[in-house]
């Protein structure tokens, strides 16, 4: 049996795969870049190896540097995760070279599988449906463009060694299939060190369906249901879940069968993952095969009850799968959110600083029979770096049905406290409150139809106002009753607190009648509706949990300029709680003015300077490129808004800026 695994990656995989090491008696090592000196994943461990500087290039990609933690260490098998060496032929073949155990696929399998336009040719053979498009290389730009109009487009150019959104576009027309194709490249060089770069047709209005699939070293393949990985953004997945509400029974046998069949033909044994898009007849066709564990691989556990690790870790090891196709049963539903360090409001530009405050929710089984799991690498204090990928946490829910596995995703998210960083906590929130998505009506083009100007939050209902405004009266009485009281007991010493108030928030304005005793708010809206409020919640509580009119929310909360922001299903306002009189006065305070920042071109996120097109003097068109800024593994186009004269450029290649810095100036 395996005796000790080296995590030959970082955060919140490397945390899983040490739980089930630990599960199973297994002792493990972690390794470590300068950035994640402090990281969970090197205090769980039970030896710890430092490889090097904080760019992954420099420390985690670096095959000799973990070759040498795997002898100083003496550890027998290694794990790699996703991403960085999880599907490197290279590394896997000096493992075996080194008689180390690679707790994964065999050699050939990634080779076959690792490759987008071999793996195409593979599953073509195999019998497996394909996408129409090219899959030879692809010399330049000019060679993109006219592959392109002979597919016809739309068509998505992708990188062969790509994974993980890295290296993709959607070209509609030659100038974006030009663009696209070099952006593509460059990425994929700087991500993957391989810049091969293909094109197939892009199906308009498509699902992301994958297929799990398990096998060993004997040759026994099984698939485990399907996951649904539409909602995405820039070719990355947000939100997952399993199964899917789109698939029957007879296209979730037939897309399971082409998937172990392709499995089959390549040697496949251990945890991947055969993913498919499909059309609105269920029509289906390959897209690629990961030859390694998945990000979103914690649902598909909760709905089968399978630990996928601890079966990887089983199959290194040339044990037999213990279940048959026959036994696997789908139990219910589960959902995962990714929380992702990237401001929603300013386009999902990553974001990186300090975790001030990170409180998840509670896990495990909860009192309604729901299941909460959160899956992370981070603590309150960590810092989120510009080197690696953004995603901060994975948060899932497992319910009975898919509606209530929404429903205790939208509480968990409720009551889920982040604070230092720009997240996307609201984004999720929205989506599972979305009545497109409640009902499974998704494609991938899900976030770009829905907020096509970009995320700008959530205007909250009626029932949601006044529940809002309702909490902000709460909080206002509690803590200005608690002012009274400071100056004694006396009564004729104390302030006496109105019961009539008038709490805006943005545009809106909601008049109500409020009377607190003791921990119950009683409310009397002015239409006459009656809510009464139930909470322990005391001033200095960032979370507060209510119970109104019997029904249990949580809230987060905080005091900010001069009111209290409320942030709840994705609405994030400051509330303010005025008496009338001071209400009817406020119309008269002048409206502060926004800068004008129109004549520069701010840096949108943290990041480095890879090129800049223009220089001072140049004429430049709406639309052109201007510069691209390199930031969590991600490379940035930055254009025109509208025909300018460049009148000087701030920043160089190779230059690191923070959030709004200037890159340049114009007339």
């Amino acid at each position: 049996m395996i005796t000790k695994i080296l995590i030959a990656n970082r955060g919140e995989i490397a945390c899983r795969v040490i739980r089930t090491a630990r599960k199973l008696g297994i002792s493990t090592v972690a390794v470590y870049s300068d950035a994640d000196r402090d990281a969970v994943h090197v205090k769980m461990a039970d030896e710890a190896v430092h490889i090097g500087p904080a760019p992954s290039a420099q420390s985690y990609l670096v095959i000799d540097k973990i070759s040498e933690a795997i002898r100083a260490t003496g550890a027998d098998a290694v794990h790699p995760g996703y991403g960085f060496l999880s599907e490197n032929r290279g590394f896997a073949e000096r493992l075996e070279k080194e008689g180390v155990i690679f707790i994964g696929p065999p050699v050939r399998a990634i080779e076959a599988m690792g490759d987008k336009i071999t793996s195409k040719k593979t599953a073509a053979e195999a019998g497996v449906n394909t996408v129409p498009g090219y899959m030879g290389l692809i010399a330049d730009a000019d060679e993109a463009v006219k592959i392109s109009n002979e597919i016809g487009y739309p068509v998505m150019i992708k990188a062969s060694a790509g994974g993980g959104g890295k290296g993709m576009r959607i070209a509609w027309n030659e100038a974006e299939a030009r663009e696209g194709f070099q952006s593509s490249r460059n990425e994929a060089k700087s991500s993957f060190g391989d810049d091969r770069i293909f094109i197939e047709k892009f199906i308009d209005q498509p699902r992301h369906i994958e297929i799990q699939v398990l096998g060993d070293q004997h040759g026994n393949v099984i698939y485990l249901g399907e996951r649904e990985c539409s909602i995405q953004r820039r070719n990355q997945k947000v939100v997952e879940e399993a199964p899917s509400s789109f698939l029957d029974e007879a296209t979730r046998k037939a897309m399971g069968e082409q998937a172990v069949a392709l499995a089959k033909a390549v040697g496949y044994f251990s945890a991947g993952t055969v993913e498919f898009i499909v059309d609105g007849k269920r029509n289906f066709y390959f897209l690629e095969m990961n030859t390694r564990l998945q990000v979103e691989h914690p649902v598909t556990e909760l709905i089968t009850g399978i630990d996928l690790v601890e079966q990887m870790i089983r199959v290194a090891n040339g044990d037999r799968l213990d279940l048959s196709q026959e036994e696997v049963r789908l139990n219910g539903w589960s959902i995962e959110s990714r929380l992702y360090a990237e401001d929603p409001y300013r386009g999902f530009l990553p974001s990186i600083g300090r975790l001030t405050r990170y409180r998840p929710p509670e896990e495990g089984q909860l009192a309604n029979g729901t299941i909460t799991r959160n899956d992370t690498g981070v603590y309150e204090g960590s810092e989120i770096s510009m080197y690696y990928d953004p995603m901060i946490a994975k948060l899932c829910t497992w319910a009975p049905s898919r509606s209530d596995a929404i429903a205790a995703m939208a509480n968990a998210l409720d009551d889920f406290e982040v604070d230092g960083i720009g997240h996307n906590l609201p984004f999720l929130s929205a989506v599972m409150a979305h009545s497109r998505f409640c009902s499974g009506n998704i494609t991938t083009a899900f976030i770009s139809e829905e907020w096509p100007e970009g995320f700008q939050g959530v205007e909250p209902d009626n029932d949601q106002a006044r529940l809002l405004a309702a909490v902000a009266a709460f909080a206002h009485l509690t803590d200005e009753s608690r002012k009274t009281r400071i100056s004694g007991t006396l009564a004729n010493h104390a302030r006496r607190l109105g019961a009539d108030w008038v709490v805006t928030a943005g545009d809106c304005a909601c008049t109500l009648s409020a009377v607190l005793s003791e921990d119950c708010l009683k409310v009397q809206f002015a239409d006459g509706t009656a809510m009464e409020l139930v909470s322990d919640w005391m001033p200095g509580d960032q979370h507060g949990r209510f119970v109104a009119d019997g029904r249990p929310v949580g809230v987060k909360l905080s005091k900010a300029s001069a009111g209290w922001r409320l942030r709840f299903r994705g609405v994030d306002l400051v509330h303010h709680v005025l008496t009338p009189r001071v209400h009817a006065l406020s119309g008269f305070m002048p409206v502060k003015q926004a800068a004008d920042t129109s004549k520069q071109l701010l840096c949108p996120m943290p990041g480095v300077i890879t090129q800049v097109m223009v220089q001072a003097g140049d004429t430049v068109e709406a639309g052109q490129a201007l510069a691209t800024v390199e930031a969590m593994k991600m490379e940035n186009l930055l254009k025109a808004e509208r025909k300018a004269v460049v009148k000087s450029v701030k920043a160089a290649p190779g230059q690191s800026l923070a959030v709004d810095d200037v890159i340049m100036e114009f007339e």
